[in-house]
């Protein structure tokens, strides 16, 4: 189906996120929407696909003007989106997840549903089980799910937005395959992405957003160097966090089994040295969010011991662990990190030390107002968190960390975002590692772990199986033993 965005607005407040953008999506083809983070991307996409209303400009369909209002009248005319957050119910099964939109009242034949979902699934190598909770999947599966609950309403555009954002690479190649089967089939693609390697591999065009306006088109063959001047103004530098390097000990792990997760956690012993970066490397599911969890009293462990400066932790809550100076950043900014619906304002209301009933509201916009600025947050006091780009979000979520704290546990802190703004994230975070605070971070990017970490422990099925300096090591090796292969 063919797509016409003409001159669209989308303004919150002062601030213009969309600013008359312009651009075609011809049926049967591939197209990139890139930019860096806060650059309008997703919020274009959200208008095409029914999430948000534009404040002004066409959306054509077909050759129609449209004017929907909602993702169902979205999906109606055959447009769908997958959100770089997975819309699903967690606690229902993944055939109850994909029969969602598709059935009327009680009389659901789920065998028919059942049948549709195995042969949708099949068609494109999807290995989903139709049985299990949506919750036991990865952020990957999640994915194929959605997408084939999509294909099943029979949409004929589908948006994608940071799809191979936190999947492992043998989802990412199962995902490729699959958009150019639908390519293939007169179906529209596009790809809401900041990565060029994954634009270059897939897209038949890109269209570059820079500040809500279009900066430039390209056509396949891609040149690199110019898409970039096109996102950034100027290549952006390399991340570097550079810390200080090994102190004494402050955190340390002895024989610690829990469950959790796909894999749990197995006799993990490690120790975290004041000042001291590491990377957590593996498959997701394969133990580094439960390590995290329970070095951050979110997760007691069945077996083990856990030490913070000498001082035994076990049987402590989170909020012990907090006062204790630790504090995590969880990888699902809208699940774990923010409430939304609530604006910058309220969140940072919440996280007022106060006493009595009463909410300090000029104190709160007054402290949003100062980490907007301090942390280049685009947006308002008053602007819902949602509202925000994943950029944002993590700005938003940074600016809540305490100064002063002694661990800082960081799962997948630069997830879904554009090398200026990770480069920026940590750049910030090396002012902690200057104060001698210690981070343990989890990444699926090794290039990352290697550049920004002093240590890197990689997980497989559980278990800590290798422990190195980064600078005796390199992507090969790690991705060997992330594998789970271990050289003699």
């Amino acid at each position: 189906m063919h797509i016409v965005l003409e001159n669209i607005h989308k303004h919150y407040g002062p601030v213009k996120a969309n600013n008359g953008v312009s651009l075609t999506i011809a049926p049967g083809t591939i197209h990139g929407i890139l930019g860096e983070n806060g650059a309008g991307k997703s919020t274009l996409m959200k208008i095409l696909a029914g999430y948000i209303r534009k404040t002004s400009g066409t959306v054509w369909a077909g050759g129609s003007p449209t004017d929907y209002r909602t993702p169902a009248q979205a999906s109606n005319l055959g447009i769908g989106m997958l959100y770089q957050e997975p819309l699903d119910f967690p606690l229902l099964s993944v055939l109850d997840n994909f029969m969602l939109g598709q059935t009327n009242g009680f009389a659901n034949h789920r065998n028919t549903f059942r049948r549709q979902f195995e042969q949708i699934a099949g068609h494109f190598n999807f290995t989903l089980n139709p049985d299990v909770p949506v919750r036991n999947l990865t952020i990957g599966e999640r994915q194929q799910l959605e997408m084939l609950r999509l294909l099943a309403l029979g949409i004929r555009v589908l948006i994608l937005d940071e799809p191979t954002t936190g999947i492992s690479e043998t989802q990412k190649d199962i995902l490729f395959q699959s958009l150019n089967k639908l390519a293939s089939q007169g179906k529209s693609v596009i790809l809401v992405s900041h990565k060029l390697e994954d634009a270059d591999a897939l897209c038949d065009k890109i269209t570059v957003l820079r500040q809500g306006t279009v900066a430039g088109e390209m056509n396949k063959p891609f040149d690199t160097k110019i898409l970039l001047e096109m996102m950034f103004g100027t290549p952006p530098l390399p991340p570097s966090c550079s810390c200080l390097g090994s102190g004494e000990e402050l955190f340390v792990m002895k024989g610690v089994s829990a469950r959790g997760g796909r894999a749990g956690l197995k006799n993990c012993n490690t120790v975290i040295r004041q000042g001291e970066v590491v990377g957590l490397a593996g498959l997701e599911g394969s133990g580094q969010g439960v390590f995290l969890r329970i070095a951050a009293g979110l997760k007691v462990p069945f077996k083990g011991e856990l030490y913070l400066q000498d001082m035994k932790m076990n049987g402590k809550d989170h909020h012990a662990f907090k006062q204790a100076q630790v504090n995590f950043l969880p990888g699902s900014r809208l699940e774990e990190g923010l409430i939304p619906g609530l604006t910058l304002a309220e969140h940072f209301a919440l996280l007022e030390n106060r006493k009595g009933f009463f909410v300090r509201w000029a104190e709160a916009f007054q402290k949003a107002n100062a980490q907007i600025k301090k942390f280049r947050i685009t947006g308002t006091p008053e602007s819902t968190v949602e509202s925000l780009s994943g950029g944002n979000q993590q700005r938003l979520l940074l600016s809540f960390l305490p100064e002063n704290s002694l661990l800082l546990l960081l799962e997948n802190p630069t997830r879904g975002l554009d090398p200026e703004s990770a480069h920026w994230v940590w750049q910030h975070l090396r002012t902690y590692c200057e104060r001698g605070t210690s981070i343990v971070f989890s990444s699926s990017e090794l290039d990352e772990i290697l550049m920004i970490a002093d240590r890197v422990a990689v997980f497989f099925d559980g278990k800590i199986i290798k422990d190195v300096k980064t600078d005796e090591t390199d992507v090969n090796e790690l991705g060997m033993a992330i594998a789970g292969k271990i050289g003699n």
